[in-house]
C-alpha cells in the first residue's frame, strides 16, 4: 500500500505531528513497510493458541482461569538458611562493610 502526500499530511495532522514536506516520501515508505509487517502478523494461524490473559480481565468483565493457590515447597526459610554461611534468630549474618 502506498501513501500519497495528502494522506500522510492528514495522518500527521490527526496525530498532532509537525511533518516537514521533505520527509513525506520516507514516511510513506516506512508506513507501507509497517503495514506489510502487520499483514504478515495477521496471516499467522492462531486458532489453536489459548490466550494467557485478556485486557477485559482487568476491569472484571472476564474471569481468567487461575491455578490453585497451594504451597508447593515444604519450608523455604529452612532451605534458604541451609546455604547461608551464618544465620542467627532467623536472619542472615553478613560481614560489616562500612567501617
Amino acid at each position: 500500500m502506498s501513501f500519497d502526500p495528502v494522506t500522510l499530511l492528514r495522518i500527521a495532522n490527526l496525530a498532532r505531528i509537525d511533518l516537514p514536506a521533505e520527509h513525506l516520501s520516507e514516511l510513506g515508505d516506512e508506513m507501507a513497510a509497517i503495514l506489510s509487517l502487520i499483514d504478515q502478523l495477521q496471516a499467522v494461524d492462531t486458532s489453536r493458541i489459548v490466550p494467557l490473559s485478556h485486557p477485559l480481565s482487568v476491569i472484571g468483565e472476564m474471569a481468567l482461569p487461575l491455578r490453585a493457590d497451594a504451597v508447593t515447597a515444604e519450608n523455604l526459610r529452612e532451605a534458604s538458611f541451609a546455604n547461608a554461611p551464618q544465620t542467627e534468630n532467623g536472619l542472615f549474618l553478613v560481614p560489616k562493610v562500612i567501617a
